[in-house]
């Protein structure tokens, strides 16, 4: 069993609120969901902050190879979004002798 883990550090374009904040990552989590309904998606940090966020993915799998496939296509899906910048995607995999 092997169990990947992506975090990826996003800068946001013009929000001003929170709330504005919000409506940016929740259509994001939610599209990264619906495409790979496997996954769990969820926003890990900088919670007080307009500009940035921080969502963190997990993935399960049988082989590494799937992991990686997965986590790289989500990190691909962020990146290509417009009105968001991804400044950093680190991945961790971890197995079952870890």
């Amino acid at each position: 069993m092997y169990v990947g883990a992506l975090t990826l550090d996003i800068l946001l374009g013009d929000v001003r609120s929170l709330k504005q904040k919000r409506s940016v990552v929740r259509p994001l989590i939610a599209e990264l969901q619906r495409h790979y309904p496997s996954i769990a998606v969820a926003e890990t940090g900088h919670l007080d902050l307009h500009r940035r966020a921080e969502v963190g993915v997990a993935v399960v799998s049988s082989s590494a190879g799937n992991c990686n496939e997965i986590m790289d296509a989500c990190e691909r899906m962020v990146a290509f979004r417009p009105e968001i910048e991804l400044l950093s995607a680190r991945h961790r995999l971890y197995n079952d002798e870890d």
